[in-house]
């Protein structure tokens, strides 16, 4: 029985066509499992390696947590449209105000998900003076796990994380209440 050339191609071209189904079924199962395996690592916790990342602020200052060792980080991570951010803004300002000239602690604010002019102006409108950057494509939210803001972030001298709060603070005491064991 001989086949026509039609045929032929058909059959020929069928095994590139499930090859290329298959590879498509993979890669899609590939990310899915990635996804996966990190939404079960949740959130991160007091004990654990604060991530690395780097920041660069508002006014072009390159924040590098790493080289931010030896000294207490406060990272709050805020947006200009959150209303509770807003509710904290003042005490984390005037906190900063109270650590700033010790030299060994520094607060890095990080405007997720927020337009460069809305977040300067809602600095502006706290006169916050303590360094901020945004957080370029939520590289940083995701580094830390975060799951909305603001999300604060206390990290010790070692580059351990010893305080997470998930909401506001409530008071400057609070923040100082985080902050004041790690400088003994």
């Amino acid at each position: 029985m001989n086949q026509s050339p039609a045929t032929t191609n058909v059959s020929q071209s069928r095994p590139w066509g499930k090859i290329i189904a298959w590879a498509a079924l993979l890669l899609l199962l590939t990310i899915v499992g990635i996804g996966l395996i990190k939404a079960q690592r949740g959130q991160l916790a007091v004990g654990d390696m604060a991530p690395n990342f780097t920041l660069t602020t508002f006014d072009g200052q390159e924040i590098s947590l790493e080289a931010l060792r030896g000294k207490v980080v406060l990272l709050n991570i805020w947006a200009s449209w959150c209303v509770p951010c807003k509710e904290e803004a003042d005490d984390l300002e005037t906190a900063w105000r109270l650590y700033r000239d010790r030299g060994d602690v520094l607060f890095v604010g990080v405007a997720y998900s927020d337009m460069d002019t809305k977040a300067k102006a809602y600095l502006k409108s706290y006169n916050t003076t303590y360094p901020n950057g945004p957080d370029m494509g939520t590289r940083i939210y995701q580094l830390y796990r975060a799951t909305g803001v603001p999300e604060t972030y206390v990290i010790d001298r070692t580059g351990k994380l010893v305080y997470v709060k998930f909401s506001p603070f409530q008071s400057v005491a609070e923040i100082q209440a985080a902050i004041e064991p790690l400088l003994k």
